[in-house]
């Protein structure tokens, strides 16, 4: 590699794109046919106009969640790329989150709602900087501020995989896709067992939001989510109440039953676990596996074997 390509990535690195492009530039003479550096330019291009945008917003907060949301825009950018260089990718990623944990780190918290999305996004920025034991710290407080959040119980689950903590990873994987699998980020999770249960659903046609509703159900599948703790009785309340809501929205014809489905099944599958783990393992259990049987016969036998 140029020294010219190395002093391109170190300001990527700095979160300095417009130098970086300059220097790329100046490369790019010499190399006219290098992939490499024409992919580092695409992605300069893509933040430079990222952070423009960004300079005229003065809260500190929203300027760290526009370079985390543009994150996952940027994740489709390079998957229409023939060609993506690692190297260069890691760079972006270490400007990237190292300048939206500036901003983080300088906004005010004001309220408690606040400070959990601050907490949120300095872990999710330590996280993806590699700095997991820190940044489990970080989302642990903004469970202990929003612990109704799926996406930061999914996030904290994935910093306990990539610590090597796998039993406290799998049981909150479990629950977030359980709070709300609609509000759970996948472009920000990086272990490798939660993106190969991702990859397995993905094989099986499903995107969007029929995805991740799918997840849970085959992370019990495959035993990935085998990890679990029992419902309290509210909690045993209060998923009766939603099967319920969602069988009954099941009999409407205009509903959305590709995503209902796969999210009744995995609500049948906690009922079930209740009830097993209360010693009821005859009628109850059998009512919920018939009804199971009619929403989807295949996934039925799957989990009967």
């Amino acid at each position: 590699m140029s020294e010219k390509i190395l002093q391109a990535y170190s300001s990527i690195r700095n979160a300095n794109f417009v130098e970086a492009k300059k220097i790329l530039t100046s490369a790019l003479v010499f190399e006219l046919n290098n992939d490499e550096l024409l992919f580092a330019m695409n992605c300069c291009d893509f933040w430079i106009d990222v952070i423009a945008r960004s300079e005229s917003i003065g809260d500190h907060f929203e300027r760290g969640e526009i370079f985390v949301d543009e994150w996952k825009s940027f994740q489709g950018f390079i998957r229409r790329k023939d060609k993506i260089f690692e190297r260069t990718l890691f760079a972006v990623k270490v400007g990237i989150f190292s300048l939206a944990l500036r901003h983080y780190n300088q906004a005010e918290e004001r309220n408690k709602a606040r400070k959990a999305k601050i907490q949120r996004g300095i872990g999710l920025c330590y996280k993806k900087l590699g700095e997991y034991e820190t940044a489990l710290v970080c989302l642990k407080e903004a469970l202990s501020l929003k612990n109704d959040s799926a996406s930061i119980i999914a996030e904290a689950a994935d910093c306990y995989a990539l610590c090597a903590k796998p039993r406290e990873a799998k049981i909150l994987f479990r629950e977030a896709f359980f709070v709300d699998a609609q509000k759970i980020e996948l472009d920000f999770l990086d272990s490798e067992e939660i993106n190969c249960l991702v990859k397995i659903v993905e094989e099986k046609g499903y995107v969007g939001s029929e995805l991740l509703e799918w997840i849970p159900v085959y992370g019990q599948l495959c035993g990935i989510f085998n990890v679990k703790r029992k419902l309290t009785q509210p909690e045993v309340a209060h998923l009766s109440r939603k099967i319920y809501a969602a069988e009954t929205e099941m009999k409407n014809p205009s509903c959305q039953s590709k995503i209902l489905i796969p999210r009744l099944i995995n609500m049948y599958f906690w009922m079930i676990d209740f009830y097993v783990s209360a010693g009821k393992k005859t009628q109850e259990v059998n009512e919920l596996l018939v009804r199971m049987k009619i929403l989807d016969t295949e996934i039925y036998e799957i989990y009967v074997k």
